[in-house]
């Protein structure tokens, strides 16, 4: 079954991104060519549904994605037809079909142009700013485009979209307290999230077992690495990176990782012993299972999992069931 139009097509994978594209010919025939901006339309005409032009834009987002530019350039035109140039969604969407089309770097250059001549005229254009600092980092200039969200959140601090990219950003470059001071912004401002818990412990564990690590550090890593799984699960029981990130700590720390561990003196950054560590790995090993088994069989109120992290969890079950061969040989 192919993905709804009614719902965001960024982090879709490359199939399902093929299947919305290919709705685009009978969407745009079966829709006006020209709504009417003006009230009296109403009179006269069917009511205007607001999620036509969410098709519209997912619509553009999917066809740019598998090279159809020309139906892109049709939703485009009826996004402007309604909504006019100056509107700041048309605006961000214009730009990112010109960086979708452009064939070198002079032309993307180009594209930046137009971005800063829009920021210099309108400064609070934010999805023009967001789309600018996109653009830096997909250009390679990775410091410009962190200035750039610095700025942006210094004007819109309770922006998470911002944040998390900014996190994303500081880990491309190495920087873990950065890159998880700016997740846990995000986290304030979504604490039910269980995805952003379970990528906070991603990022605590990452940072715990980067080279160079001090044992204390280590410790405060390992210990908020495990409490951010724990509570994503806690938040959705079936989350599959959850459990997967769970017992990816408490198999390092079980296999020897807690040897690089300080003496524990504060309560807060407190490892599990030992005994705990393999009941929390013992019922992430069973969840992980769990779903992979049902995933795999296509078992009703078990799909929708992403394969890769099925294939993921799997060789993570697998290498535990070697490890185990290998000691009792």
């Amino acid at each position: 079954m192919a993905p709804s139009l009614l719902y965001p097509a960024t982090q879709l994978p490359p199939a399902s991104a093929l299947a919305l594209s290919q709705q685009a010919p009978a969407v745009l025939r079966s829709s006006p060519a020209t709504v009417s901006s003006s009230p009296l339309s109403a009179l006269f005409s069917a009511p205007e549904k607001p999620e036509l032009w969410i098709k519209y834009e997912n619509l553009i987002l999917s066809c740019l994605r598998t090279g159809d530019d020309q139906a892109a350039h049709q939703c485009l035109e009826r996004l402007v037809a309604r909504f006019g140039n100056g509107n700041e969604r048309v605006q961000a969407l214009r730009g990112l079909v010109k960086e979708a089309e452009a064939q070198d770097d002079s032309a993307l250059e180009e594209v930046l142009k137009e971005y800063e001549q829009i920021l210099a005229e309108n400064d609070t254009n934010i999805p023009i700013a967001k789309r600018r600092i996109a653009l830096l980092r997909s250009m390679g200039r990775v410091s410009d485009a962190a200035s750039a969200l610095v700025q942006l959140l210094e004007f819109s601090p309770t922006d998470a979209e911002a944040w998390s990219e900014l996190s994303d950003i500081y880990l491309s470059q190495g920087l873990y307290p950065q890159a998880i001071y700016a997740m846990e912004e995000v986290l304030l401002l979504a604490p039910n999230a269980w995805n952003i818990h379970a990528r906070l412990g991603e990022l605590q564990f990452m940072a715990a077992t980067a080279p160079g690590v001090a044992g204390g550090s280590y410790q405060k890593y390992m210990a908020e690495a495990i409490k951010r799984f724990a509570r994503s699960v806690e938040l959705c029981d079936d989350y599959l990176r959850g459990y997967y990130g769970l017992k990816l700590v408490c198999k390092t720390l079980l296999s020897g990782g807690s040897n690089k561990t300080a003496k524990q003196t504060d309560d807060e950054f407190a490892i599990p012993d030992t005994r705990n560590t393999e009941r929390l790995n013992e019922l992430a090993t069973a969840k992980l299972s769990e779903i992979v088994r049902h995933s795999t069989a296509r078992d009703q109120g078990w799909r929708g999992y992403d394969e890769a992290e099925i294939a993921a969890a799997r060789q993570l079950l697998s290498d535990d069931v070697a490890a185990s061969s290998a000691i009792e040989r």
